[in-house]
C-alpha cells in the first residue's frame, strides 16, 4: 500500500529569503558608503551624484542593491531626485554621525526609528486612555531625571529610555513591551547616537528634545489619545531627522 508523500521532505528549499537578506545587508553598506562620501564633502551639497552605473561599479553591487540604498537616502532627506536629471545631495550631515554610530549601524538605526514612530505612536494613544496616577508619577520622574541630565551635561540615555518604557507600561499591554524589548539594543543605539549629537551641538537642542517629551506627557496626562499619538510620532520622526542635521540645500 502506498503512503502519502511527506510534503515537508519534498518541499524544495528556496533561496529567495537568504538572497533578500543578503541584498538588504549590501544595500545598508552602500547606503553608508554613499553617506560617507557626502559627510566627507567629496560630494558637496547641491552636487549631482555619479550615475547608477558609476556607483554600481565603484561599490561592486548590482543596480537593484544600489537603488535600494539610494531610496533609503531619499527617504532620510539626504539626497533628492530630479526627474530626468539624476540624484542630488540635499543635506550634508555632521561628521559626528560617523564618529558616534557603530560601523554598519546607521541604516538600521534609521529603520528602527520608522518602527518606533509606528508602534510607539499607538502605544502613546492607548496610554492616554488607560494611564493611572502611578503611571504619571513614573513619567514625571523620568522627565525630572532628563531635566537633571540637561543641567549637568550628562548624556541621559537611561533616563530617555525610562521615559519611553513608562509610556509603554502606561498602555497596560505587555505585547507592546515585548515588541519594543525585542529590538531594545537597536533602540538604545539610536538614542545614544541622537543624544550624543544633541550634546555635541548645543544645550538648546537637548532642551528642544525635552520639550517634545513634555508634549507627550501633557497629552497623556490630559487623557488626549490623538494628541499623544501625534506628539510621540512627531518626537520619534524628529529624532530620525536630527541624525542628519547639518548643512542643507536652501
Amino acid at each position: 500500500m502506498s503512503h502519502p508523500a511527506n510534503t515537508n521532505e519534498l518541499r524544495p528549499v528556496h533561496p529567495v529569503s537568504s538572497k533578500a537578506a543578503r541584498d538588504r545587508t549590501l544595500s545598508g553598506r552602500v547606503y553608508e558608503d554613499v553617506l560617507a562620501l557626502i559627510v566627507s564633502g567629496e560630494i558637496s551639497v547641491g552636487a549631482k551624484l555619479p550615475t547608477e552605473h558609476e556607483l554600481s561599479r565603484r561599490f561592486e553591487v548590482s543596480r537593484p542593491v544600489l537603488r535600494r540604498a539610494l531610496k533609503q537616502l531619499r527617504e532620510d532627506g539626504v539626497i533628492k531626485s530630479r526627474q530626468g536629471s539624476g540624484s542630488f545631495v540635499q543635506r550634508r550631515p555632521e561628521g559626528a554621525v560617523l564618529e558616534f554610530a557603530p560601523i554598519g549601524s546607521i541604516a538600521d538605526i534609521q529603520r528602527t526609528f520608522e518602527f518606533r514612530a509606528a508602534i510607539e505612536g499607538e502605544v502613546a494613544y492607548i496610554a492616554a486612555e488607560r494611564r493611572g496616577e502611578s503611571d504619571l508619577r513614573d513619567l514625571s520622574s523620568a522627565l525630572d531625571e532628563l531635566d537633571r541630565c540637561i543641567r549637568d551635561g550628562d548624556l541621559g540615555v537611561e533616563a530617555d529610555e525610562a521615559f519611553h518604557e513608562a509610556v509603554c507600561a502606561a498602555s497596560d499591554n505587555h505585547y507592546f513591551q515585548a515588541a519594543r524589548n525585542s529590538m531594545k539594543s537597536n533602540i538604545l543605539t539610536g538614542m545614544n547616537l541622537t543624544r550624543n549629537l544633541s550634546l555635541a551641538a548645543s544645550r538648546a537642542r537637548l532642551e528642544l528634545v525635552q520639550q517634545e517629551h513634555y508634549a507627550i506627557y501633557d497629552a497623556i496626562a490630559a487623557s488626549d489619545p490623538q494628541a499623544a499619538r501625534e506628539a510621540m510620532r512627531g518626537h520619534v520622526n524628529n529624532a530620525r531627522m536630527r541624525v542628519f542635521e547639518g548643512t542643507t540645500l536652501k
